[in-house]
């Protein structure tokens, strides 16, 4: 089995491949994506590493808190992605009741 972790307050300069040498110590990585902006393309100082259950479980626990660039990292288990529903959008001018 596998386990996706969050990795949250990176610097903003660091890449993926600080991340994969920094997760790699821990066992075999599986995946990391970067998370950007979709507007700018900007990384937004956070990521998802996957990797085995054990691996995972050691560079959580070897890795929270710890300091990268400056910054302490957070370093646990990700959470399953809440449904957003996709009902959501617009704006409705009150007065006249259109949208």
């Amino acid at each position: 089995m596998t386990k996706r972790i969050y990795v949250g307050n990176l610097p903003y300069s660091a890449t993926e491949e600080e991340v994969r040498d920094l997760f790699s110590q821990h066992g075999e990585i599986i995946s990391v994506a970067m998370i950007t902006d979709r507007e700018t393309g900007r990384f937004r100082g956070f990521c998802f590493v996957e990797m085995e259950d054990d691996a995972a479980e050691a560079a959580i626990e070897a890795l929270n808190d710890q300091e990268m660039g400056g910054r302490t990292l957070r370093v646990n288990e990700a959470r399953p992605r809440e449904d957003r529903g996709g009902q959501g959008g617009g704006y409705r001018d009150r007065g006249s009741g259109r949208w």
